[in-house]
């Protein structure tokens, strides 16, 4: 298994999720008092570091139309 991200659950608790190296599966898992924060922290913040498309083309997608008066 490799931690793959962080998620809060219901209440504010942190929880690590998961995948099976072999099989692909997810699980997920409450953070335990030793794991380390800075690496939680890398975690969950993955996909803005990384993200799983160009940001550029948000514009493209989202047009916002203008207000009333422009």
């Amino acid at each position: 298994m490799e931690p793959v991200t962080v998620w809060v659950r219901r209440g504010g608790e942190w929880a690590l999720i998961h995948r099976c190296r072999v099989c692909g599966a997810f699980s997920s898992n409450r953070i335990a008092a030793d794991d380390n924060p800075i690496v939680l922290v890398s975690l969950a913040t993955r996909p803005l570091a990384m993200p799983a498309f160009p940001l550029e083309q948000l514009g493209r997608v989202h047009k916002v139309p203008p207000e009333d008066g422009d």
